[in-house]
């Protein structure tokens, strides 16, 4: 799930249900939050606007994309 915070300019790309237990900076503005077991749960991009074109993105090679679109796209369209 993506999710984006407009007030603070941070993307929050959120992999798995948990909560986070620990997080570490792994790049400038870049931050990986981790569950109690050391799996990574999250992702923060701050000042998200500057690195990624958010009116761009697109979902590619995901099953469930892929899915979703099935449903909404008549066959043989």
């Amino acid at each position: 799930m993506f999710e984006y915070y407009p007030d603070t300019d941070m993307l929050y790309i959120k992999l798995v249900d948990g909560t986070s237990t620990e997080s570490e900076e792994v790049a400038p503005g870049v931050v990986l939050d981790f569950d109690q077991n050391n799996r990574i749960i999250g992702v923060e991009i701050e000042d998200a606007s500057r690195f990624i074109d958010l009116s761009r993105l697109e979902l590619r090679a995901l099953p469930v994309a892929n899915l979703i679109l099935s449903e909404r796209i008549p066959a043989g369209t």
